[in-house]
C-alpha cells in the first residue's frame, strides 16, 4: 500500500492529501489509509485496520472519509482484494467535461478493463456516493466518478493501481487523438477476437 501510494503521488494521480487505498485482510477486516495524509509519504502508522462496520480495530488514527465506498466494493465483489481511489488528471478531466472515456480504442484496455463507465456525482464520503457507484462496482474494475476522479478494483492492491494507470493512459491517448482530429476505434469483430483470445478472469 505504501508503494502504491508513492506511485500514485509521483505520477500525479493525487495531489496534497487526496485519494485513498485499501486492502482486504480477511472476510471481516480491511486495511485502509487514514484520513488527511499524503499518499506520497505514507508510513505504516498511517494505515488503519477497520471491520466491515467501519470501526477502527487498530491504532488511534481516523480512517479515510471514503471508507464507505471501499466497504461497499468489498461487500459487492468477493473476488477483489485491493481498491484505489485517485484523481488522475486526464481521466478526471473527461468526467468533469461530461465526456465518457471512449470504448474499443486500445486492445490492452479492452482485454484488461473492458468498458469504463462514469458514475453519477455523489457527495464524497456519503452514502449518496456509495449508492451512485454500487451498480457499476458489480460489473466493472475501473469507474470514473463524475467530477470526482476514479475508482479501480483489483485482485490485490498492485492490480488495482495498474488498472488506474491503464485507465489514465487510455484517457491521455484519447485526448491526443481528439486533438489530432480523429479517433479510430476497433470494430466489433476485432473486439470479439480479442475477448476470445484473452478472456478476462
Amino acid at each position: 500500500m505504501i508503494q502504491v501510494g508513492k506511485r500514485m503521488y509521483n505520477r500525479g494521480y493525487v495531489a496534497s492529501n487526496d485519494g485513498n487505498i485499501s486492502v482486504r485482510l480477511s472476510e471481516d477486516r480491511l486495511l485502509i489509509t487514514m484520513s488527511g495524509v499524503s499518499k506520497g509519504f505514507l508510513t505504516p502508522e498511517q494505515l488503519v485496520i477497520v471491520d466491515y462496520d467501519g470501526k477502527a480495530i487498530s491504532g488511534t488514527q481516523k480512517p479515510s472519509s471514503e471508507m464507505k465506498m471501499h466497504l461497499m466494493a468489498y461487500r459487492e465483489r468477493p473476488d477483489i482484494h485491493g481498491v484505489a481511489h485517485a484523481h488522475p488528471p486526464t481521466s478526471t478531466g473527461f468526467s468533469v467535461a461530461g465526456i465518457d472515456l471512449p470504448k474499443n480504442l486500445l486492445p490492452e484496455v479492452i482485454v484488461s478493463l473492458g468498458n469504463i463507465p462514469t458514475a453519477p456525482y455523489g457527495t464524497p464520503g456519503t452514502m449518496e456516493l456509495v449508492e451512485s457507484l454500487r451498480e457499476y462496482v458489480c460489473t466493472n474494475d475501473a469507474i470514473l466518478l463524475e467530477n470526482h476522479g476514479a475508482l479501480t478494483l483489483g485482485s490485490d492492491v498492485i492490480s488495482a493501481y495498474h488498472k488506474m494507470e491503464t485507465m489514465e493512459h487510455l484517457a491521455h491517448i484519447a485526448l491526443v487523438a481528439r486533438l489530432l482530429g480523429n479517433e479510430n476505434t476497433i470494430n466489433n469483430d476485432n473486439v470479439e477476437k480479442l475477448i476470445q483470445l484473452y478472456p478476462r478472469s
